[in-house]
């Protein structure tokens, strides 16, 4: 009879690295200077559109900035435990999916709300699948039904 590897009941901790996202910067970009041509082919007279056509590209280009300029931060999933962010603890994760999109929510412990995302570029489909199933919530298969068809 062929030995077989004892299996552990405990799975290791999940350790994710959480980093702003190029695609969400340049996206802002984009909307930003979309925003701007929007406001110039209204029928706004010239002044007051290209006024605020400017203004609208410069606020795209400021939250581009800022969302790059945000600190990265580690993110650990222990399978038995409380979720912690840069050693804190993390309180009340929720971990909403949309589409490619993992957005986290939680509380610290101030009781202050906070929000992450991982953008489909700074987390690959192998870190994906494990943030599924280490966090636990909405599990790890995209289908709710209980069995096969």
């Amino acid at each position: 009879m062929a030995n077989s590897p004892h299996s552990s009941s405990v799975s290791a901790p999940c350790r994710l690295e959480w980093r702003p996202s190029r695609l969400l910067c340049g996206a802002l970009i984009l909307l930003g200077m979309a925003a701007g041509w929007a406001v110039l082919a209204s029928e706004m007279p010239r002044l007051p559109a290209w006024l605020l056509a400017v203004a609208t590209t410069l606020q795209g280009f400021r939250q581009a900035w800022r969302e790059a300029a945000r600190p990265s931060c580690v993110w650990i999933f222990p399978a038995n435990g409380r979720v912690t962010v840069d050693g804190l603890p993390a309180h009340e994760p929720r971990l909403v999916w949309r589409g490619p999109l993992a957005v986290l929510h939680w509380r610290d412990r101030k009781g202050v709300r906070h929000r992450l995302g991982w953008w489909p570029d700074t987390l690959p489909g192998a870190a994906r699948r494990e943030l599924r199933l280490a966090a636990g919530i909405d599990g790890a298969s995209r289908d709710r039904r209980p069995m096969a068809p």
